[in-house]
């Protein structure tokens, strides 16, 4: 094969990924497998981690440390949803796969459905308690009352229109157990590339729109991530993939209800630890003040942006595991997640090196406050130092989730983060003369950790006999 039919193989191959047809991955090349998945899952997550950027580049324009704080103290906050939406997410990724590799299509809709029950009920407690305790929540995790004044209506939009943000998450989900990353990609694409145009003219004023400041950035984002969810339903009651809704599929199921909770508590469960364990480090860092959080905030928002595209290469080898399990293949489920493992762990290796030595001018795209950007800075470069197992480890950690062993990744998450990260952050930091660079640390140090435990506990195979 020449150089330039070999070119074009690709360029048709990247084209077929990003068109995308709903498929079922249980034969042919792994590689052409990861490849057509991960590419618009990549693609899908870089857009979830432009959302992260484009909210705080515009609030900074506001010149105010203030602003820039509730952002990251309300997203510490709001970690729980993406935790609670993530986690329904996996389960409805695992069970629709499997039930895509058993060829069974009509068990893989109605798992969409009660996934989408599930998430709907969910949302609305969460928006109640928000709504009506929004400023409560600033000042638990530490806001000052110029804080709060200044961007409490942020906490209150976000918390309000939680639905869009559980729902997208969710059913992003289901398209992926059925093979479709493409149709998740352009949900977040259409939702992103709205929440792009709406933030200046909400945060700044247009016309006969007031300025809402940094309120209006989730005014935004809440419409931008509405359109997306209204654009996914539209694929699902279509009837243009496998997964196919329509009204006698939306009837309470509470055998698959039940199934879906199993799966989804140890997913949640995961991702909620890892969400609160956030909050603890937000809430340490708040002791040295507003533009260590300011700081902090950013380069969390910098970090999100790699990491996500990242997420893109472990859904895919999730679903991979789901439907090769489905298809009585386990050995081929195994050789996907340790191809996609070292193609993660290269990239983000390459991401650690540009962190390091481009930290400050990455900064300073979106602040020229000196003291915000010594603190960011030294979170780019210090995190950094975990990149490279944290490739591989995101990869095993969704891999268990995609065979429905959602409990093993619960228990490393347990022990990483609350035994030994939090502990630690708050050591170094309370305790030393590192004080914020000592929550990096920890951040780097504990991220390898449970990459490597993470690693030697998929080598055992365990993964292989769960059923759900």
């Amino acid at each position: 094969m020449t150089a330039s039919t070999k070119k074009a193989s690709i360029f048709n191959l990247f084209k077929q990924a990003v068109l995308g047809t709903e498929q079922n991955f249980t034969e042919g090349s792994i590689n052409r497998a990861i490849f057509l998945l991960s590419i618009p899952m990549i693609l899908e997550m870089a857009m979830e981690s432009v959302f992260a950027l484009v909210d705080i580049f515009f609030v900074s324009r506001l010149n105010s440390s203030d602003s820039v704080a509730v952002i990251g103290l309300t997203e510490s906050m709001l970690a729980i949803v993406y935790s609670l939406a993530m986690g329904i997410s996996m389960s409805a990724t695992a069970m629709v796969a499997r039930r895509v590799g058993e060829k069974d299509t009509e068990g893989a809709a109605v798992a969409g459905v009660q996934a989408i029950f599930l998430g709907v009920g969910l949302s609305l407690l969460i928006s109640l308690s928000g709504v009506i305790f929004y400023k409560d929540i600033l000042r638990l995790m530490g806001a000052s009352e110029s804080v709060i004044a200044i961007g409490s209506g942020y906490t209150f939009w976000m918390f309000a229109g939680n639905m869009s943000i559980m729902m997208l998450f969710l059913i992003n989900g289901i398209f992926r157990g059925a093979g479709n990353a493409a149709i998740a990609m352009r949900s977040l694409w259409v939702a992103n590339i709205l929440n792009m145009i709406l933030d200046p003219i909400f945060i700044f004023g247009w016309g006969p729109v007031p300025a809402f400041g940094v309120k209006g950035a989730a005014i935004a984002t809440n419409i931008g991530r509405s359109v997306g969810v209204a654009f996914q339903l539209y694929y699902l009651f279509s009837s243009k993939g496998i997964v196919k809704l329509n009204a006698k599929n939306f009837v309470l199921d509470w055998e698959v209800i039940k199934r879906l909770v199993n799966v989804s508590l140890g997913a949640t469960g995961q991702f909620l630890i890892s969400s609160a364990s956030w909050i603890f480090l937000a809430r340490i860092i708040a002791q040295f003040g507003s533009a260590a959080v300011a700081g902090y905030t950013i380069a969390i928002r910098v970090i999100i942006f790699t990491i996500l595209p990242s997420w893109g290469m472990a859904n895919a080898a999730a679903t991979l595991v789901g439907q090769n399990l489905g298809a009585g293949q386990p050995e081929r489920a195994e050789k996907s997640v340790w191809k996609a493992g070292f193609m993660n762990m290269v990239f983000l290796g390459l991401v650690s090196i540009v962190f390091y030595f481009a930290s400050e001018a990455i900064l300073k795209f979106f602040t020229q406050d000196v003291e915000v950007i010594d603190y960011g800075t030294r979170c780019l470069q210090i995190v950094a130092f975990g990149y490279i197992m944290y490739g591989y480890g995101m990869v095993i950690s969704q891999s268990f989730n995609g065979a429905g062993d959602t409990k093993t990744p619960t228990i490393l998450s347990f022990c990483g983060f609350w035994l030994f990260q939090i502990p630690l952050a708050y050591f170094l930091a309370m305790k030393t003369n590192l004080q914020t660079d000592g929550v990096f640390w920890a951040i780097a140090i504990a991220e390898s950790a449970m990459a490597i435990a993470g690693i030697i506990i998929f080598r055992r195979g365990n993964w292989k006999k769960v059923k759900i």
